[in-house]
């Protein structure tokens, strides 16, 4: 993980790539658990922490991007019965893979994170839901919290205080669908991963019915570094509404794939500098910058455009879960859909018709169009399938599904039209 401002003592700069500096003692030796210390021998109260998070601009960096100290605001801190602090490390989505260096490299920084924000709240059980094709990573977790355990830094009356945390790990199946924060929930009570109606949130009814706080794996282990810091510098190392870093895991046709923290408001042609330039020489034709689910945008915007949430969002897309895949002028863009699809038609979890059937009529057109069976109908077809699929299912699955369908015909009618009349790819690549 590359960083551009090394004079921080970021716990999210992966300091061993061969992954032997994780350990607690390594934590600890770099400024690890100060923050959870400070907070808790010098009386720093619950307002203060969640009002620090808020001055820092942290916005959720699992996709959504909702501001995290608002989030945690709207915890009930006095509500009488148990409630719980959920981490998201269930990283399902395509071209995503930092949740895991995370949790692979400085595990502590997420544990840490995590107590920080069970004060902020007061809450007392905390789980981290972890994908289940990441085993190995789940065995470290498990022994990192073993160590915070051990040290005093989890249990009961932490350092001396009153503060009182446990927090457990908890192993995935691989569910795509569980990635989404109310099926997440069901998961972890031993049902079956599907989406909840909302309202009601998980703030007012989460994990077993009490009140839950959510947050993505990167969220939490930025909280130590904020705490740091202080919340004006962490917010000064980005820009406005786009406070701090944000680590992209950049794949596809680059020299150099991983996962890269930068400033947001970086440019694009920054990042793909850091990643080695585009593989082979070959010119840049398309970017996703946000994971699967992202619209796609053209690499040429893409090179004028900053990483960050509102630069992209005025580029047309998103930053999402921060997956960057890169595509040089060799890949076709129909084929490049039909694999997108074909993986939501797969991982729709069928409660909602319109995304159940939807994304199977989405995947079987864009098959016939890339196998030379599309008909000019076609185009028009999908987009009306993708619109009538948006806004019409309990969770985002059916959007992620539908917004790589609609921008991809936007963006590259052209190959669609070809595909079509000429029972061929318009990429020589592919002729």
């Amino acid at each position: 993980m590359t960083s551009l401002h090394d004079r921080h003592i970021n716990p999210l700069i992966l300091k061993d790539l061969n992954g032997e500096n994780w350990h607690l003692e390594d934590y600890v030796k770099r400024g690890g658990y100060s923050a959870l210390r400070r907070i808790l021998e010098g009386g720093i109260t619950q307002e203060q922490v969640i009002a620090d998070l808020k001055a820092s601009g942290l916005r959720g960096r699992g996709g959504a991007g909702f501001p995290t100290g608002l989030k945690w605001s709207f915890m009930p801190r006095q509500f009488p019965g148990q409630k719980y602090l959920v981490c998201n490390t269930d990283e399902g989505e395509p071209g995503t893979f930092k949740d895991r260096d995370i949790i692979r490299y400085n595990p502590h920084a997420l544990i840490e994170g995590m107590a920080i924000g069970a004060y902020a709240m007061g809450i007392t059980v905390g789980y981290n839901y972890i994908h289940g094709e990441i085993f190995q990573e789940y065995l470290r977790f498990e022994e990192a919290l073993e160590e915070a355990r051990a040290a005093g830094f989890l249990g009961d009356k932490i350092m001396g205080s009153e503060f009182n945390f446990q927090l457990h790990a908890a192993h995935g199946y691989g569910a795509y669908i569980c990635g989404e924060e109310t099926a997440l929930l069901e998961s972890l009570e031993g049902k079956k991963g599907q989406p909840r109606f909302k309202p009601p949130f998980p703030a007012s009814f989460g994990l077993y019915g009490k009140p839950t706080t959510i947050n993505n794996t990167e969220t939490f282990a930025a909280v130590p570094f904020i705490m740091n810091v202080g919340p004006e510098n962490y917010m000064g190392m980005g820009k406005p509404n786009n406070g701090g870093t944000k680590i992209f895991s950049i794949s596809g046709d680059v020299e150099r794939p991983g996962n890269y923290e930068i400033p947001l408001g970086t440019p694009f042609a920054k990042l793909l500098e850091l990643a080695g330039g585009m593989r082979g020489g070959k010119k840049i034709k398309a970017v996703i910058p946000g994971g699967s689910s992202a619209p796609v945008i053209r690499g040429e915007v893409m090179m004028e455009t900053d990483m960050d949430y509102d630069s992209i969002a005025k580029a047309g897309s998103m930053l999402g879960s921060g997956a960057v895949i890169v595509m040089d002028e060799t890949r076709c863009m129909v084929k490049s859909l039909l694999r997108l699809s074909y993986f939501y038609y797969e991982e729709s979890c069928g409660q909602c018709t319109p995304c159940r059937e939807g994304t199977g009529w989405l995947y079987r057109m864009v098959h016939r169009i890339e196998n030379g069976q599309g008909r000019p109908e076609d185009i028009e077809l999908l987009n009306n399938v993708a619109f009538n699929i948006k806004g019409r299912t309990i969770c985002a699955l059916g959007e992620a599904a539908a917004m790589p369908v609609e921008a991809m015909i936007k963006n590259f009618r052209e190959e669609f039209i070809h595909h079509i009349e000429h029972k061929q790819c318009l990429v020589p690549a592919y002729l």
